[in-house]
């Protein structure tokens, strides 16, 4: 199912035409990359506005950067999970990533988000505090 194109001339006098029969002043819709709004006349005034805006593409997204949760020992994940010069790992939003080890206690680090896993911030049986960046991931489309 296609969408309704707002920036067609045809869609915007038939808008517009039906707004003034309608006895409506005015009308505004927003859509991901653009807005229309039409503002008609009334009384003595005469014309019609219209203007169409187009925002700009969305950038590249930033990275994410997955952090301590609390403090602990980090320890990485599997060594296939490592990013190789080849081959950058994808990663789903519930994959574990690696652990903070407090006392006996392995805590489980989620990706939390989808995408590809570019680097790990953190060294091996490292301490970290909470919020200590420990991975990074680029964000998938």
């Amino acid at each position: 199912m296609s969408g309704i194109d707002f920036s067609a001339p045809a869609t915007i006098a038939f808008l517009t035409e039906a707004l003034t029969e309608a006895g409506v002043s005015g009308l505004e819709i927003s859509w991901p990359s653009g807005q229309l709004r039409i503002v008609i006349a009334t009384g003595n005034e005469a014309g019609i506005d219209v203007s169409v805006t187009s925002r700009p593409a969305p950038t590249a997204q930033p990275l994410v950067v997955v952090k301590a949760p609390m403090a602990g020992h980090f320890c990485p994940g599997s060594p296939s999970r490592s990013a190789t010069a080849d081959r950058l790992p994808s990663v789903f939003a519930a994959d574990i990533l690696g652990f903070l080890r407090v006392g006996p206690v392995l805590l489980p680090l989620c990706a939390g988000r989808a995408g590809i896993l570019t680097k790990q911030l953190a060294e091996p049986d490292a301490l970290v505090g909470f919020g200590d960046p420990l991975f990074e991931i680029e964000p998938q489309s």
